[in-house]
């Protein structure tokens, strides 16, 4: 197996546990125990887990687009997908919080409709 296939597996690996991480802590939420002992383990690996998917994906990203190769970038198949679900991650993953609450366009609405 090519070692560019084998890591792309890797990523994939990654992601799916990331997800299953993800699901096991939503239900433990809606189920009330979000407090318990086995919740907190798994937003803690769901966050290392995380991590670990950005830094592969920075490093994907830093292969295919290295601009002392003069190869062609092709991007297709598996790395399309890779790429697509990276910018999923970092929706999903942003300080939203932030962003509304320091935001001009935001303070502005909300002095519009009365609310401080």
């Amino acid at each position: 197996m090519e070692y560019f296939t084998a890591y792309i597996y890797l990523i994939i690996l990654v992601k799916i546990i990331f997800i299953l991480l993800s699901i096991s802590h939503i239900y433990l939420k809606a189920k009330g125990k979000e407090e318990s002992d086995l919740d907190k383990k798994i937003v803690f690996f769901k966050k290392k887990i995380e991590f670990t998917f950005i830094f592969l994906m920075a490093l994907f990203l830093i292969y295919l687009f290295n601009p002392r190769t003069s190869k062609t970038v092709e991007v297709s198949g598996q790395s399309k997908t890779l790429l697509f679900l990276f910018g999923v991650v970092l929706l999903i993953t942003a300080d939203w919080q932030t962003f509304i609450h320091e935001s001009m366009f935001f303070i502005n609405l909300q002095k519009i409709l009365g609310q401080n």
